[in-house]
């Protein structure tokens, strides 16, 4: 792609993004599934003018990993361990349900393959956790008891997701699964999450220490960037998504962050709130550019919407896909009905996650086109319709 193109594309990207977010705000709907839309009208579906190419995806991926660092940025800590429990029962059984019962459906209602099977279930048990917490960050709801439970259920659930989909691509590949490199890959997770946050803020205290001593400004918004950068390419080099680093690093920094060495690390809110003001528009302006092309890397046309098997077995899966991921906030204990339906409702788009096994499937001739099909309207429709229902929800419970 020229030069002159690219910018072309990109400028579609941010108008089309802020145009439609505009829009849906005025319309009382989230803004995130503005950007969606705005994928949907520019990319192949509708008008065709914005293909994906390396370049863009890497500014995407970029755009979702400054989200997570700034989510990161206002968690808090006490209040995520506090949720631990009910996030974790939230991300098990989110994981392990919609995975059995996807791949029960096609293995025995649809005679499908173990391989086809095992990669529909891995396709809907993904939760894209950048669609889920940009919803509850639109809503104001990122810090309240549910958006904690969320927040915690997604990370484990991308973990979950990531390992699972490092099993069945080896299985795509090899036609044996290694369990071994998964362990490994999991064992890397687990040192990472627990080593990661602690550098940060030894580092951040370097960023501190030397941010009033520079007479050139922008030091705080360049090192915070090269920080959280660092952090995901830390995290994929353990095996984990490369979010995830952004997230720590966000945590890491947050306000809110306590160590049991909290005497040498101290806390300093004026800092936190310096580092969340500097950093904040380069978010804002990154991140939608991710959620404009997960609307473009969906095609409505590969759909052959005359075809019942298309509707059949994706209205089977997507039955199945929604059930998994609502029956397990229900078992939460002392939390009110409507914010148990909240976060099953915000476990359940499968976005950008989902996309990439379905596109796996597709590329190791796993799925035959109707399947992929059907698959790509589960992933639309697990998408675009839990943040109008979240906000649904919200609206009629507003006063409690």
């Amino acid at each position: 792609m020229q030069a002159h193109d690219f910018f072309l594309i990109l400028l579609l990207i941010l108008i089309g993004a802020r145009i439609f977010a505009e829009l849906f705000i005025r319309l009382g709907l989230p803004p995130v599934l503005g950007e969606l839309a705005a994928g949907l009208v520019l990319g192949p579906t509708f008008l065709g003018w914005v293909t994906l190419n390396d370049t863009i995806k890497l500014i995407a991926e970029i755009g979702i990993i400054l989200l997570l660092f700034d989510v990161g940025l206002d968690t808090d800590l006490k209040r995520l361990k506090e949720s631990g429990w009910n996030a974790t029962l939230v991300a098990i059984g989110g994981f392990v349900l919609p995975l059995m019962l996807g791949t029960v459906v096609a293995y025995y209602v649809f005679n499908l393959s173990l391989i086809s099977s095992l990669f529909i279930g891995g396709t809907i048990t993904a939760t894209s956790i950048g669609i889920t917490v940009r919803v509850l960050k639109d809503l104001k709801k990122n810090q309240s008891l549910e958006g904690e439970i969320v927040l915690g259920a997604a990370v484990l659930d991308d973990i979950f997701g990531v390992v699972l989909l490092a099993i069945l691509y080896d299985f795509s590949q090899s036609g044996e699964v290694n369990f071994v490199d998964t362990g490994r890959i999991f064992l890397f997770i687990i040192v990472f999450f627990v080593t990661a946050p602690i550098a940060a803020k030894m580092i951040a205290i370097l960023i501190h220490k030397y941010e009033g001593q520079t007479n050139y400004p922008g030091l705080i918004p360049t090192a915070i960037i090269s920080l959280v950068l660092f952090f995901a390419w830390l995290a994929h080099q353990m095996g984990a998504p490369e979010i995830i680093g952004g997230f720590a690093a966000g945590l890491a920094l947050s306000r809110r962050f306590f160590l049991p060495f909290g005497a040498i690390l101290h806390e300093n809110q004026a800092f936190s709130d310096k580092i969340e003001k500097q950093i904040s528009p380069i978010v804002y302006l990154f991140t939608p550019i991710f959620f404009v092309t997960v609307g473009v890397s969906i095609n409505m046309q590969e759909i052959n919407w005359g075809a019942s098997h298309v509707w059949l077995f994706g209205g089977s899966i997507l039955i199945v896909a929604v059930i998994g991921k609502m029956i397990f906030p229900f078992l939460l204990k002392s939390i009110p009905s409507y914010k148990k339906v909240i976060v099953g409702l915000s476990m359940v788009p499968r976005g950008e996650v989902g996309l990439i096994f379905a596109e796996i499937g597709r590329a190791s001739n796993i799925f035959t086109n109707e399947i992929y099909a059907a698959l790509i309207l589960v992933i639309v429709l697990t998408t675009m319709l839990p943040p109008f229902l979240i906000k649904l929800v919200y609206g009629k419970n507003k006063a409690r």
